[in-house]
């Protein structure tokens, strides 16, 4: 079915396109031309081409959302995946630092805060200014 309105959905487009560069224009275009000697008058096919424009367009928008319906529900999942989901990582041991404490095999920052306490902290800085070498 989706296939099936898809390739309906493509010709309704190619041919609005046509019906689009039919039309007269300002600029000239391809215009159907000025002659009365056709099958119809310049007045008959621009109403008819106007007519047609509308009717395709129409078309057109509806089998737009008539597609993107049918996408949402082919698409759909009947159930939910869970090849992918993670288990939550079990601390079998505990690793040594070096302030003395443990710390969780998978957790790199466990003990930062602890291990910040045991480092100097250098004390500010004057404000003495320094002669500039020359």
């Amino acid at each position: 079915m989706f296939t099936f309105l898809l390739i309906i959905q493509t010709i309704v487009a190619a041919a609005l396109v046509i019906v689009i560069l039919m039309q007269r224009s300002e600029g000239g275009g391809l215009g159907v031309g000025g002659s009365s000697s056709g099958l119809m008058s310049a007045r008959g096919a621009a109403d008819f081409l106007t007519r047609a424009t509308a009717i395709l367009a129409t078309l057109f928008i509806v089998l737009s959302i008539a597609l993107a319906g049918l996408a949402a529900v082919d698409r759909a999942p009947s159930e939910i995946d869970a090849s992918l989901q993670r288990a939550a990582p079990a601390p079998s041991s505990t690793v040594p630092l070096a302030n003395g404490g443990t710390a969780a095999p998978g957790d790199p920052l466990s003990g930062v805060a602890e291990q910040a306490g045991n480092v100097a902290v250098p004390a500010p800085a004057t404000n003495q200014s320094v002669p500039l070498a020359q």
